[in-house]
């Protein structure tokens, strides 16, 4: 089958496929003009490399993932570890973002969002000290 068909197939576009393709994660077959030839075994593996990449794994989690997914004598133990230092990067990340949003939270608060030009969220942005406020000389609330 063609690009355009294993891309219907798989839920990934073509772009995605030629990349995968370009860092060796996947590799059709070539007909005789030239053309990517898609077998069910790619198929397999574009489905794979879709689900996997649709829980956050990077590309190279991915392509140790292929590999034991082809390793009959494969160890689950190994799958298993590879999928816990994932949710721990996961969980990093979580509280990476908890941490903006509660900063951002607390700069929108002391922002009056009025015609002044002052404002705590700019001036954090710039690398300023976000202390005064306005004209009032108020300071960011600490919740």
């Amino acid at each position: 089958m063609n690009i355009k068909q294993a891309a219907a197939l798989s839920g990934l576009s073509a772009k995605t496929i030629r990349y995968y393709e370009s860092i060796g994660l996947v590799s059709p077959a070539r007909a005789s003009n030239g053309y990517r030839d898609y077998r069910e075994s790619d198929l397999h593996q574009l489905g794979f490399l879709a689900r996997a990449r649709a829980l956050g794994f990077p590309i190279e989690d991915c392509r140790h993932l292929l590999s034991l997914d082809g390793d009959a004598s494969r160890s689950s133990s190994e799958v298993k570890a590879l999928a816990q230092q994932h949710i721990r990067q996961i969980g990093d990340k979580i509280a990476e973002l908890e941490a903006m949003r509660a900063t951002l939270q607390k700069l929108a608060s002391a922002c009056h969002g009025d015609d002044r030009p002052d404002c705590p969220i700019i001036d954090e942005l710039s690398g300023l000290e976000p202390a005064a406020c306005g004209a009032s000389g108020e300071t960011l609330p600490d919740d």
